[in-house]
């Protein structure tokens, strides 16, 4: 293996233009994926037609180094202004950037840099020595039954995450999931709950719904503070997080990587699932959940690593089996049939020149996202000290180009707005907008491989829940659920009485003893009375 890579890594970096082609995707990639709405999808779209002048190595090379970078960088704006770049990125804001409004910014984006890195490092390592044998793993035990059962667990996670209560988390998931009804049933193509527009048969777009929820319901929550007086403008600070902060989130990051080099492996899941599943393991193994959603640094630390780490394993089906993990991925496919190549167990024996260079190519990318992230960092933060009347302005007017180029449409950016506006009020009420989103997204995802899965097993529920991975997820997300949770709280509501009990027997025994005494003055009392009225 080190011999290939080193091969791959002479041929990326013996070529001046093959080394431009990949420092403009490192560049690229971090920019597009910054820009809300944009994305790195776009630069993909963009640049397709160009790769045909280019050789197939370094056509596949570029969309690698977009995915990595592009993955990184939507979390710059999540962080600092609550405007993921991506969905991957959404899980980020979370905690990022109320951590910005607590003056903990460059702690926030540095653990974002670090984790990113060690994220999409780790997973190009395990790629290019576990490639072939864990793809026909996934392939031959995962399937629609397990996606779906690993949605639930995930939205079983998102339900107790961020709302007031453990109802309103439930409410909160419920209701993105409702959202997600919009538009053709995934199994008959009928058209659904789309208010006679047509553009709604596609269903609601993530992109505007997610700059809705996060961006303009904050502009219209700092607005508001801003008209009454409290508004405070985040604090200015590039201090990054010491070596001690982020090895006491050592496990936190190994948990990480595992969760997203699973969830990368599994094709049509990828980063966006793998950021939330961190984040909500993050929670799940956390002994005080409610730190979570108020600027808790293992909440950014988790999220960035498992988008990242999921990056190096969604190769991992393209390149040993053809199978493409996400619409980056797809793309990828495109670039090998322009040039007469089909990805797959072949291109391992007829081109692994061009497999290897791309595997170099995704661990320098990760390696950069280090360096050029940290640099990146300290002039980025300069933007917390443009005022709010004029940051709010820039924000929403970035927020509605981001919403209309996604697909072109005026309805997305009214998609977006009244979705601000429903954020607004749900934050204020102590729902959870991380639980609508991932509702959102994680909707379709499960109703399409439920469906699926129902086929397949010719809609025999034992049959379906029998597969062992799939009942191991569904226990897990009961577990996970609230009503577990209901059940803790429960018992040590009751734990805790008991507690007070035995801490105040002395005392209790002693009233015990007064109230007894003062039983027998009384009873002495009225037995006195009874014999002078008889007198």
């Amino acid at each position: 293996m080190i011999e290939n890579f080193l091969a791959g890594t002479a041929t990326l970096f013996g070529d001046p233009f093959t080394i431009g082609i990949f420092v403009f995707g490192v560049l690229g990639g971090m920019l597009f994926g910054a820009i809300p709405g944009v994305s790195m999808l776009t630069l993909a779209a963009i640049l397709l037609p160009f790769t045909a002048d280019l050789s197939p190595a370094q056509g596949v090379m570029l969309f690698a180094v977009i995915y990595c970078t592009g993955t990184y960088g939507g979390a710059i704006t999540a962080i600092l202004f609550n405007i993921p770049g991506a969905p991957e990125n959404a899980p980020t804001a979370f905690d990022g950037y109320p951590m910005t409004q607590k003056g903990m910014a460059g702690k926030a984006v540095g653990a974002a840099v670090l984790c990113s890195a060690i994220g999409g490092v780790a997973s190009a390592l395990v790629m290019m020595s576990a490639t072939e044998p864990l793809a026909k793993w996934a392939i031959m035990n995962i399937g629609p039954p397990e996606i779906f059962a690993l949605v639930f667990f995930g939205l079983a996670v998102a339900s107790s995450v961020g709302g007031r209560t453990i109802w309103k988390g439930w409410l909160s998931v419920l209701l993105g999931l409702l959202i997600a009804t919009i538009g053709q049933d995934p199994v008959g193509g009928i058209n659904r709950f789309n208010f006679g527009y047509s553009d709604l048969a596609a269903g609601i777009a993530f992109v505007p719904a997610i700059l809705g929820f996060f961006a303009v319901s904050e502009i219209f929550i700092q607005a508001e503070k801003n008209v009454s007086g409290k508004y405070t403008a985040p604090k200015f600070n590039v201090d990054f997080p010491s070596f001690f902060e982020l090895w006491a989130h050592k496990i936190a990051v190994v948990r990480s990587i595992f969760v997203g080099f699973f969830c990368g492996i599994l094709p049509g899941i990828g980063a966006t699932l793998a950021a939330f599943m961190g984040y909500g393991e993050a929670v799940r193994w956390s002994k005080d959940k409610s730190e979570f959603g108020t600027g808790k640094l293992e909440g950014v630390i988790s999220s960035e690593t498992a988008n990242n780490a999921a990056t190096g394993a969604a190769m991992i089906p393209l390149l040993a089996l053809g199978l493409p993990g996400g619409a980056l991925t797809a793309m990828m496919v495109a670039v090998f049939q322009m040039h007469d190549l089909e990805p797959g167990p072949l291109v391992f024996y007829n081109s692994p020149d061009l497999i290897w260079v791309v595997f170099a190519a995704m661990f320098y990318a990760n390696l950069s996202i280090l360096f050029v992230g940290l640099i990146e960092t300290k002039t980025i933060l300069y933007l917390l000290k443009i005022p709010f009347q004029f940051l709010a302005p820039m924000i929403l007017m970035l927020a509605s180009i981001g919403a209309y180029i996604s697909r072109g449409l005026v309805l997305d950016v009214i998609v977006m707005f009244l979705a601000g506006i429903i954020g607004f009020l749900l934050r204020r009420s102590g729902y959870s907008i991380p639980g609508i989103v991932l509702g959102l997204i994680l909707g379709k995802i499960g109703e399409q491989n439920f469906a699926q899965g129902m086929q397949m097993v010719h809609y025999d529920l034992g049959t379906y829940f029998s597969r062992p991975i799939c009942t191991i997820l569904i226990i897990a997300g009961v577990l996970t659920l609230g009503v577990m949770q209901q059940i803790i709280r429960a018992f040590g509501r009751v734990e805790g009485s008991m507690q007070y009990i035995f801490k105040s027997w002395p005392t209790i025994i002693e009233l015990a003893s007064v109230y007894k005494r003062l039983r027998e003055f009384e009873s002495k009392i009225n037995s006195s009375k009874t014999f002078e009225e008889k007198i």
